[in-house]
């Protein structure tokens, strides 16, 4: 129990924790789809208006991972974690300026149906697809879970494993639901409530951090430095590098895996299939681009109030990763006497953090239920009724949730750290590389396809063992164990350009015959794609 939380603030807590799931549960019974339509379960009809669908793609991106990790690098390491948490926002507006009116044109329903758009019949393409959805977010929500019980032990007090274990099991339920109860429309609502309960909080928490320093960010990074024990080198580039053996390479690897990676994972671009047009996407994109902003701007000064206000130290022994700094901020700048208001602000501030662990995960199960209903098992058969599709993308959610809960038990006391880099390599060095080549390149093969998608994932899955993350340091998933073959943090300075590569020498060695098929079919949907005509309706 951290003496920082008090008995009031912990009750609090549970009574919001209750009430958010209480109403969050009931959202998604009274918006979820009432009828056997697959439109209305898959994107509810692109119903929501762009200020909301914004508000829902920035809630789908803001993830747990995003509010406890990247505030811990900003409290652990300061430059360093605010260019992380400005590769995030910048992935986001690379997703809106390249790719997000041509997803929305050339998709229905999933990435499937995106990649297959000029390869009509690519069931191994679909089938491939899906199996890198789900092999790109299991690991992201593994963490969201596992961290869910060590998360609300730290906030309410207990510290016993059966209780967390308990927390990861009723959490991870909820999530189920809301997924094949709320359908797309059901989880969008949870991530507007979620967007504006975090971004609204965290913004009071920001103005207040900036109130104890005088209104004066200088002094609130120099109080930080001083802080530290880093001195001036917190506010320079490479503190959290030190240890690598070349910080320079392994900071610009692991930039460049976020920025290509963050906003091309499935769970954010089945999002831009909800915008009637491409009117609509561009503008629910600048909504999306603005809440991300805004919230970056909020983490990077509760980061550095809480290094400025406790000391780097005190926030590395309460998590070495950092993943509590966001809370301790929030704590430490009401100082010693905590006035009823703040404690209700504080209990918000948990609430919020809550609910974005609940919004996030079910958002990614329904991405994953969703592939594996439409482009697994309906794609075997021609014409699969839209009731028995529907039944299936909810079974699907099962299927995906269960094993995710299960094995997010067996990972809670390991370092997550892996599973998140994990994530995101994969949308850099697979998704990525898949979805600029099928939207832009005339000549792309589906050899060539099913080279990116298999290459990326397999690159990324041979070297992700070899990194720090995993071994030979005393922060790795197995800090006792040392096999550590590859340099850097993260794969995406290797794995990148070898999925780029994949998709040229499987669209190279296709022949020139398929390619010229290729670019015809293609030329035959290219103004579709590329000119935001109107969907067309099956």
């Amino acid at each position: 129990m951290s003496p920082l939380f008090g008995d009031t603030a912990e009750t609090m807590s549970l009574v919001g924790f209750s009430a958010v799931a209480t109403v969050t549960l009931l959202l998604c019974v009274l918006t979820g789809p009432d009828r056997d339509d697959l439109d209305e379960f898959y994107t509810g009809y692109g119903s929501l208006s762009p200020m909301r669908n914004g508000l829902a793609i920035a809630g789908d991106y803001i993830s747990a991972a995003t509010v406890l990790g990247t505030s811990g690098v900003i409290a652990l390491f300061g430059y360093d974690g605010v260019v992380l948490a400005l590769s995030t926002a910048l992935s986001l507006m690379l997703l809106m300026f390249l790719l997000a009116e041509p997803l929305r044109n050339a998709g229905r329903f999933t990435m499937g149906d995106a990649l297959t758009r000029r390869m009509p019949g690519g069931r191994s393409v679909r089938i491939t697809a899906s199996a890198v959805t789900l092999a790109s977010l299991l690991p992201l929500m593994l963490v969201q879970l596992a961290g869910t019980g060590q998360l609300m032990g730290f906030i309410l007090g207990f510290s016993g494993e059966s209780m967390q274990t308990g927390c990861i099991v009723g959490v991870g339920a909820l999530m189920i639901g809301y997924a094949a109860i709320g359908g797309m429309k059901g989880t969008a609502l949870i991530q507007i409530l979620k967007i504006v309960l975090l971004l609204g909080s965290g913004l009071v928490v920001a103005a207040l951090m900036l109130h104890r320093f005088d209104w004066n960010p200088g002094a609130l990074f120099d109080a930080a430095a001083a802080n530290s024990g880093a001195g001036d080198a917190f506010l320079t580039s490479g503190l959290q590098f030190t240890g690598s053996a070349s910080p320079g390479i392994d900071m610009i690897s692991s930039h460049l895996t976020v920025v290509l990676g963050g906003a091309c994972l499935p769970h954010i671009t089945m999002r831009m299939y909800t915008a009637d047009s491409a009117r609509q996407v561009r503008r629910s994109m600048s909504w999306a681009v603005s809440g991300v902003a805004l919230f970056v701007l909020v983490i990077t000064v509760v980061g550095f109030g809480a290094t400025a206000l406790l000391g780097r130290a005190v926030v590395a022994g309460a998590d070495p990763r950092g993943n509590t700094a966001y809370l301790l901020g929030t704590r430490a700048v009401f100082g010693a006497e905590v006035s009823t208001a703040e404690t209700v602000l504080f209990t918000t501030v948990t609430t919020a953090i809550f609910l974005t662990v609940l919004a996030s995960v079910a958002g990614m199960i329904l991405a994953c239920a969703n592939s594996l209903a439409h482009d697994v098992f309906a794609a075997r058969v021609r014409e699969m009724t839209p009731r028995r599709e529907m039944l299936l993308a909810r079974l699907s959610a099962a299927a995906v949730g269960v094993p995710a809960i299960l094995l997010a038990t067996l990972v809670q006391h390991h370092s997550l750290h892996p599973l998140i880099t994990l994530s995101f390599c994969l949308g850099a060095s697979a998704i990525a590389p898949a979805l600029v080549y099928s939207l832009f390149w005339r000549r792309y093969t589906r050899t060539g396809l099913l080279a990116t998608l298999v290459g990326g994932t397999v690159s990324v899955l041979v070297l992700m063992p070899g990194t720090n993350l995993v071994s030979g340091s005393p922060v790795a998933a197995f800090p006792d164990a040392d096999f550590n073959f590859f340099p850097l943090t993260t794969t995406g300075l290797l794995s990148i350009p070898f999925g780029f590569l994949c998709g040229w020498l499987g669209t190279v060695v296709s022949g020139r015959a398929r390619a010229e098929e290729q670019r015809r079919q293609y030329e035959a949907v290219e103004g579709w794609i590329l000119a935001g005509a109107v969907r067309r309706r099956p």
